[in-house]
């Protein structure tokens, strides 16, 4: 476990030219041991994408960006040891798993902090930050979607406000599987 306390962290969003290290982080979140509860894609999903994706990618939720934003704590020495994005949904569209967006939200997605940082209350520090984000874009409340047998996050994010929602959302490449949506109200 790391020994530097959160406040030693720089927590920003990320600019569109740090693609790479984005691309870096992403691809060490993927080789994580829950990697495939946490997230959708796979280590060597995401290593075939061209350049060109994660140039996109990292320019869609930059600094500046209003759609969608990527906080990073970076630790003195300049190594990123943690991010969250945050995607805003507006009402009348439909999200990622088919289902109408009722209200302008925020939708947290691509958690990963390092194991040896875990534990630090970096992660809190991340999660507040992308929350501050959401809320000055509008957003009514803020969700994320977490694996049925992701007990550790589920802790977390009942941790840190939110609750589930009841929505369940299946997993098609996983019949039988499903994913829980937990939400936070704006204060």
């Amino acid at each position: 476990m790391s020994t530097m306390s959160p406040g030693a962290y720089v927590i920003r969003s990320i600019r569109a030219d740090e693609w790479p290290a984005a691309k870096e982080l992403r691809l060490d979140a993927l080789r994580d041991p829950v990697a495939p509860l946490a997230f959708l894609e796979t280590y060597e999903e995401a290593l075939a994408r061209p350049d060109s994706f994660w140039q996109e990618r990292a320019a869609r939720a930059c600094e500046g960006a209003d759609e969608a934003q990527t906080i990073i704590a970076e630790r003195p020495d300049g190594v990123w040891v943690g991010t969250v994005t945050v995607l805003v949904e507006e009402p009348g569209t439909t999200d990622w798993a088919g289902f109408a967006v009722e209200r302008k939200q925020g939708h947290v997605v691509g958690v990963f902090v390092r194991p040896e940082e875990r534990g630090s209350g970096l992660t809190e520090v991340l999660f507040d930050a992308g929350l501050e984000w959401a809320w000055s874009r509008g957003a009514e409340r803020v969700r994320l979607i977490v694996h049925e047998e992701n007990e550790r996050a589920q802790r977390f994010y009942r941790k840190v406000g939110f609750e589930p929602s009841g929505v369940t959302v299946p997993l098609a490449a996983a019949p039988g599987q499903v994913e829980l949506e937990f939400v936070i109200e704006r204060p």
